[in-house]
């Protein structure tokens, strides 16, 4: 199982940008597998818009994966969001992860006066456009000429609750499924991750794990909800129990952005 990494600012408010983006260095100096970014819109705490934070990734790290987990794209114009993600794509040589969602928090659509509960149709409408678009096709009397290098566009994956409608079609018509660790129990992780190999699909995802090392170690059941809230031996043991339901890749948000922090998460599942 491969270990990504999400860099929180939450409660911080001394961090400036340069802090942010030695902490995208420092994930791949410590050995992460990737670098994510999450897609919220004034809920109470400062994220940097993803695709931007993305583009800047890709230009202080070298191999790395860069993803999002996950973009709203209902919140913004099909057209615009393609030319968009086609640039962070091009920037990052290939190495992009684009995690897509129809959003979940309805004071994100209230702020732009999206409709909420359209949002699942607005997403089903919007990949194919975008798609078109990154292969070169004129859409709407635009066409983004894309580049060789950047033609097709990033990798797409669905991330969807367990129970989910979207998950054949993630199986079905793209390249992986994020699964939001945090809200969701254990139990409920197993079952969403064997609808999915059930229905063929290929990478499987677990974002938005919480860290925090100093807490006692208890043991997680399948009715708790999963995070590394706990020791080291005990986030260990997590962590592998995760790989072994059947996750590629675990990801987990830290908010101390020191290469010491950073390199003892990542020992954790080496």
């Amino acid at each position: 199982m491969r270990l990504g990494v999400s860099i929180s600012l939450a409660g911080d408010e001394t961090a400036g940008g340069k802090d942010y983006v030695t902490g995208m260095g420092l994930a791949e100096r410590t050995g992460f597998d990737s670098l994510w970014f999450f897609d919220t819109l004034g809920r109470g705490s400062f994220r940097p818009d993803p695709l931007s934070a993305m583009s800047a990734a890709a230009a202080v790290t070298k191999r790395i994966e860069i993803g999002s987990c996950i973009l709203q794209v209902p919140l913004r114009h099909p057209v615009e969001l393609a030319h968009r993600i086609l640039s962070a794509h091009f920037l990052s040589e290939g190495r992009l992860l684009l995690g897509v969602g129809a959003g979940s928090t309805e004071t994100d659509f209230a702020a732009v006066e999206a409709d909420f509960q359209s949002r699942f149709r607005a997403l089903a409408e919007a990949l194919p456009i975008m798609q078109s678009l990154w292969r070169g096709e004129t859409v709407r009397n635009v066409n983004l000429t894309p580049l060789p290098s950047a033609r097709g566009g990033p990798p797409i994956l669905i991330g969807s609750w367990a129970g989910s409608r979207w998950i054949p079609i993630a199986a079905k018509r793209y390249d992986g499924w994020i699964a939001s660790a945090h809200f969701t129990n254990i139990a409920t992780l197993k079952e969403g991750v064997a609808r999915y190999r059930g229905e063929g699909g290929g990478r499987a995802i677990a974002t938005n794990i919480p860290v925090n090392l100093t807490v006692d170690s208890t043991t997680l059941s399948d009715d708790d909800h999963f995070d590394l809230r706990c020791g080291p031996e005990e986030a260990a043991v997590r962590l592998a129990k995760l790989a072994e339901i059947g996750f590629d890749d675990a990801v987990v948000t830290v908010s101390t952005i020191t290469e010491e922090h950073m390199a003892a998460v990542r020992a954790l599942y080496p």
